[in-house]
């Protein structure tokens, strides 16, 4: 939301040496990335591994080298090399599990990069448990997003602790690394002090606090936008947790929260009319299992597929007459554009089509998103495909195609179509105990809300 809101209006001697000579020669697929050698005529299923393999690369070869953090973009020259990003990051962990899943890695590997990440973190700097938006991947230091924007992102680190509970899940083993993971990641789960956000107690959850700016940002996060997953998390936590009431006073207290209008005639439960772009039914969902999770509000399995479907209609309605948009050929969401960065939507369409926003849908509309998946790959594969998937968006109105991949869009493509497949990171992150007492807390149900809080994984395993 905040870059929706901002463009709409240690170091290696943790990672052992042999380890690290490893990372740097694994190959996950072959070379594949020159365009003109792609692969033709592949299964649905062969399609989707491939998809998922080479849009790996960029968490794993492009990793940081000191922390193993996701890096902000692929062109460093925009930001640096050293930038990582806090919620890319969890949405890494998260392609690193569906990788591990797969055996496109050992698992003795994963858990030891990710041991190494966690590591890293754990020195990182953070602010009463929250980490910044963006670090620098070699100290640990925070890099302001903007002038003021210079201390904790309580959004980003929501995102990153989607995908680290679901690591301390995955990596269940009983030896030295895997029980060293998890503790670590308890660690940093209980210190997030999330009831400090609350601003002395207010009925709504702030997004930013710093040191050197205290509240200045000013930025009390209220729905229907990619934010759920930071209410949820904040009823879980169990040492610093919120109260159901800032959910319901805060969360769901918007004009802009509810909806129940129809557009090409799909009834849209709640949010900005036509749906707003496409990232508000993929970020909080990566882990958070839609499949008949209900509140008071919303079904939200209806809320994210009819969102994508009246996103599909306007691309196929097409009012403004921009080349390419189609059945095959659709999704508005924020990505880079011809002339910087932009939240695309029904209501801010530039005749930018972003891959991440049909692929990272497969779940909500399999068939329709693999018309997509193969006109993108098939089609205009030798103008999109590339070393790590797909490139982050392309305009056939002003012949522009993005050279960039973020890490933002990159990783819902390879979550969502393992969830799409095997329901592994939504089957992991819906185990959590504290997450399962977190939405019975706040008044969700779900055939996935088992009855009676189950004990959690402790630091003293």
């Amino acid at each position: 939301m905040k870059r929706f809101v901002q463009t709409a209006c240690l170091i290696l001697v943790l990672f052992p040496a042999s380890l690290v000579a490893q990372k740097k020669t694994k190959t996950v697929v072959p070379d594949s990335f020159n365009p003109s050698k792609r692969a033709i005529n592949l299964s649905d299923s062969a399609l989707l591994d491939l998809v998922q393999k080479q849009t790996f690369r960029y968490f794993w070869d492009f990793a940081h080298p000191v922390s193993g953090m996701a890096r902000e973009r692929s062109n460093t020259d925009h930001y640096g090399h050293e930038v990582v990003t806090t919620g890319g990051t969890g949405f890494g962990v998260m392609a690193v599990i569906a990788a591990t899943e797969r055996k496109w890695i050992t698992r003795d590997t994963a858990a030891r990069f990710l041991l190494k990440m966690v590591r890293f973190l754990a020195k990182a700097d953070a602010y009463h448990g929250v980490f910044p938006h963006w670090l620098d991947g070699a100290t640990g230091k925070t890099i302001p997003f903007s002038r003021k924007d210079d201390g904790a992102d309580l959004v980003e680190s929501s995102f990153l602790f989607q995908g680290l509970l679901c690591v301390r899940q995955y990596f269940n083993a009983d030896n030295p690394v895997e029980n060293q993971l998890r503790n670590r990641i308890n660690g940093l789960w209980n210190e997030i002090e999330w009831d400090w956000f609350t601003r002395g107690g207010r009925d709504v959850l702030y997004w930013h606090w710093s040191p050197n700016n205290g509240w200045v940002m000013n930025f009390a996060v209220r729905g229907f936008n990619e934010c759920l997953i930071m209410y949820v998390l904040a009823a879980s936590a169990e040492r610093y947790p919120v109260a159901a009431s800032i959910y319901h006073k805060g969360w769901a207290e918007s004009n802009f929260f509810k909806n129940g209008k129809k557009f090409y005639g799909i009834e849209l439960p709640l949010g900005f009319d036509y749906g707003g772009p496409l990232f508000f039914s993929h970020y909080s969902f990566l882990g958070l299992d839609p499949r008949g999770l209900k509140d008071r509000y919303a079904d939200y399995w209806e809320q994210n597929r009819n969102h994508t479907l009246i996103n599909r209609a306007y691309c196929i309605d097409n009012p403004k007459d921009f080349k390419g948009y189609g059945e095959n050929c659709w999704g508005l969401t924020a990505s880079d554009t011809y002339n910087g960065y932009n939240a695309h939507s029904p209501t801010n369409d530039h005749g930018t089509i972003t891959p991440t926003a049909a692929l990272s849908a497969f779940p909500y509309t399999p068939e329709y998103s693999m018309q997509a998946l193969k006109h993108f790959y098939y089609d205009l594969g030798d103008k999109i495909w590339s070393e790590y998937g797909f490139v982050d968006a392309f305009n056939e109105t002003k012949n522009w195609y993005a050279q960039s991949h973020l890490a933002i869009d990159q990783g819902p493509i390879i979550v969502m179509i393992e969830n799409y497949r095997s329901g592994l990171l939504w089957n992991l992150f819906m185990s959590c105990p504290e997450v399962q007492h977190g939405l019975k807390k706040l008044g969700f149900e779900s055939s996935r809300i088992r009855s009676g809080k189950e004990k959690a994984i402790t630091e003293s395993e």
